[in-house]
């Protein structure tokens, strides 16, 4: 599955309102669907990857040794889930907002782990 066909499959799950593949070295998003004005998913990527790096410090930090599946920001009426992809030589994560009255979070998660282990970059 190339990008532009995980972008579009993180778009048919129930409640995506959008999604981008971000680079969290470079803050860019390789690709992006969906958003709108009132969702700027250029914005958004950017703005994730300082989340995504504040908490891979705090784990270095912490001096645990174990990786980051998913960050979950829960909002009033979206969820933004942060899916880290474990792409060797890559730092890559998949971004997905949901509408909080369509999306069931469980099957969520569960579409973003299936496009993470089909997807090739």
């Amino acid at each position: 599955m190339n990008i532009e066909a995980a972008l579009k499959t993180a778009m048919s799950i129930e409640g995506a309102l959008g999604a981008a593949l971000v680079d969290y070295g470079s803050g860019m998003a390789l690709g992006a669907v969906g958003g709108g004005r009132e969702l700027d998913l250029e914005v958004a990527a950017a703005g994730n990857t300082e989340v995504v790096r504040a908490k891979l410090r705090t784990l270095a930090s912490l001096q645990l040794d174990d990786e980051i599946e998913d960050i979950l920001i829960t909002l009033k009426d979206q969820y933004h889930i942060i899916r880290l992809l474990a792409t060797p030589g890559a730092q890559l994560f998949l971004y997905l907002v949901l509408s909080r009255e369509r999306a069931n979070l469980a099957l969520a998660r569960f579409g973003l782990k299936r496009i993470e282990r089909e997807i090739a970059l």
